[in-house]
């Protein structure tokens, strides 16, 4: 069995309730600072902690320790819920990590000729989406589509966002003017999402989420990295 799927069990046998709430007490005893624990108060903290209980440790005792946890750790009520914000980001965080696969990108790559456009069609990791962008400078819509890809790039770091003059595609016959500027979308190689003269689905003026809500209706772009966890987690750190 390999160990991305070992991982994955191991994860998935802390999603009932006793397994959250014990990875949610493990969390909270290591981000303390233990050193200001008296040895007592530390040993007992790693019992309440443990999911391996003693079988003599009786449902009493038990409420009795989760109950008084705070109060031997020190730690208020707004602290507890500092502590308890930081461990639902790394949740989320380890779930998004496991969730997100492939390769990522940077910015928008610019294709030189027809060959280069069939490379990335062809040799793209199956799991990404590559997004081509078919233009011609001087024509209505191509300049400002250009712009919008720079600004989604930045947002969908596992598409690949590309765009290839038409002339230089060495299909310009196929892609005259008046179906300029064209959205092509391929996954695995196969074409998943065919726009010609764009334009006519985008107002006068538009603008990178006009084209990013376009592109959802049709359900061709993945799920946005978390929002704001790496905001936060500086913030904590301040």
């Amino acid at each position: 069995m390999s160990d991305k799927l070992i991982d994955f069990e191991d994860t998935a046998t802390r999603t009932g309730p006793k397994g959250v709430i014990s990875d949610w007490r493990r969390f909270k005893l290591e981000s303390m600072e233990q050193e200001n624990l008296a040895p007592a108060k530390r040993e007992l903290l790693r019992q309440i902690s443990s999911p391996n209980r003693m079988k003599d440790d009786s449902r009493a005792n038990l409420n009795r320790k989760v109950q008084y946890s705070s109060e031997l750790t020190g730690h208020s009520k707004e602290e507890d819920e500092g502590c308890l914000k930081k461990y639902r980001r790394r949740c989320m965080r380890e779930m998004h990590d496991k969730l997100s696969f492939g390769p990522k990108f940077e910015g928008v790559h610019d294709l030189d000729n027809g060959e280069a456009f069939l490379e990335v069609i062809e040799k793209e990791h199956c799991s990404t989406v590559v997004v081509v962008h078919i233009y011609k400078v001087g024509v209505k819509g191509c300049e400002e589509l250009n712009n919008c890809l720079d600004c989604l790039a930045t947002e969908y770091p596992t598409v690949k966002f590309c765009r290839i003059d038409a002339v230089a595609s060495g299909a310009a016959e196929r892609f005259s003017d008046d179906v300029l500027p064209t959205l092509l979308l391929y996954k695995a190689g196969e074409l998943i999402g065919n726009f010609l003269a764009c334009m006519r689905h985008l107002n006068e003026e538009f603008f990178a989420t006009d084209v990013e809500a376009f592109l959802n209706s049709y359900g061709l772009l993945p799920e946005k990295d978390l929002p704001g966890l790496e905001d936060e987690e500086e913030n904590d750190v301040e």
